[in-house]
């Protein structure tokens, strides 16, 4: 039977407060707090709660026909814990119905994958720990910052007992392959699910565009699409965020309709069924192609790499910096310090920074700040400060 893996990412950063050049020294509190739970508030209203209530209904309609899967990071999971606890609680009943995996991920959403693998390593099992504390769960199945991956990430996990993790599906990284399948690392240690970028993107995207030839998408349309894709052994990997449905595409333009008739589509043929990334790991190892990725993948904007971070001057300088705090940091051992400087590892931030896409549409509905210039001079101001509290 073909598979339908329906996975999506749920992700709040800690957004830093206005911190002019003059409050160095003197203030040492960095987040936009207000902005924060703003911000929070209305996502949980449109978004985590009315949707995990939808999921909810359906598992329970379909008998535990319809999976799905979330991973959660630590920086969202602290803030809906401290100010929303009901959208936590609607997760945990999720939780509780044996059809809905949490994967693992860095705690605070960063790049410590590229930059430090011991602060990686530290980040992973700070994650596994609040999800096994918040939620009651155990991950089994790793998902990076943004989908990041390269060739050498699968021998860090396999050293932390992972055998499968999410990447980006795209050319340049399955080749000719078709991208429904199950991959394997260079290494053959880890199996790998490349995301159906076309597919994801048609509803995480596109579903709003009234001048796609497609619009409007309906559910047996789209269920027909996956219809048509062959293979008892087909994986079909559908990943997107989890506010495209009710926050970043709103409930009257027809997603969460389109969301709730989805399932029973899909099933309605026979030859399809959901699972979860762990099922393929019950599944006996066959041949299977290997992904390669000599640098550094992700699902970000056309290019797939991690230039949306990475690209500008700004970005590279702030991220220097930030990660050459690592031995003092670690050295203090401090839990306050460590945590700020988690924070300020989010890749929100080194996002927000980017010149590259100043004009893109998506990058800029994400971005408070009025220019990347404003957004890398408050970062730096911060980071200033910061280090005074190091005592460098």
């Amino acid at each position: 039977m073909a598979a339908v893996c329906f996975y999506f990412q749920v992700h709040q950063p800690c957004r830093l407060r206005d911190f002019p050049f003059f409050r160095i020294g003197k203030e040492h509190f960095y987040e936009a707090s207000a902005l924060n739970v703003e911000i929070l508030n209305r996502v949980s209203d449109l978004c985590y709660l009315p949707v995990n209530q939808i999921m909810l209904d359906l598992i329970n309609r379909w008998e535990g026909k319809f999976k799905i899967t979330y991973s959660i990071t630590g920086t969202a999971l602290e803030q809906l814990q401290r100010h929303r606890p009901d959208v936590v609680e609607s997760f945990r009943k999720l939780a509780e119905t044996g059809c809905v995996e949490f994967l693992a991920e860095t705690y605070y959403h960063s790049l410590a994958a590229i930059f430090s693998p011991s602060e990686f390593e530290r980040q992973v099992k700070l994650h596994e720990k609040a999800m096994k504390n918040i939620l009651g769960v155990k991950p089994r199945v790793f998902r990076n910052t943004e989908l990041m991956y390269r060739n050498d990430l699968a021998d860090i996990l396999e050293s932390l007992g992972y055998k499968m993790v999410l990447a980006e599906g795209a050319r340049k990284y399955i080749g000719s392959q078709s991208t429904n399948q199950i991959f394997v690392s260079e290494n053959n240690k880890v199996r790998i699910l490349p995301r159906n970028f076309i597919l994801s993107d048609d509803i995480a995207f596109r579903f709003t565009d009234v001048a796609w030839n497609e619009y409007p998408l309906s559910a047996e349309k789209y269920a027909g699409w996956l219809h048509k894709i062959s293979g008892d052994n087909a994986c079909i990997n559908l990943f997107m965020d989890y506010e495209t449905f009710g926050e970043h595409r709103k409930e009257e333009t027809g997603i969460l309709e389109f969301l709730k008739n989805l399932p029973g589509a899909v099933l309605k043929n026979k030859k399809f069924h959901f699972a979860n990334p762990s099922d393929f790991l019950k599944l006996k190892p066959a041949q299977a192609p290997v992904y390669h990725s000599p640098e550094w993948s992700s699902w970000a904007d056309e290019e797939k790499d991690v230039s949306a971070w990475m690209f500008d001057n700004m970005q590279k300088d702030a991220l220097s910096k930030v990660y050459e705090l690592e031995p003092v940091v670690k050295e203090l051992g401090k839990p306050d310090l460590l945590d700020v400087w988690g924070k300020l590892q989010t890749s929100d931030h080194f996002y927000y920074m980017s010149t590259r896409y100043r004009h893109n549409p998506v990058h800029q509905s994400f971005n408070h700040y009025a220019s990347p210039y404003d957004a890398y001079l408050n970062y730096m101001n911060i980071l200033s400060d910061f280090k005074g509290l190091l005592g460098l």
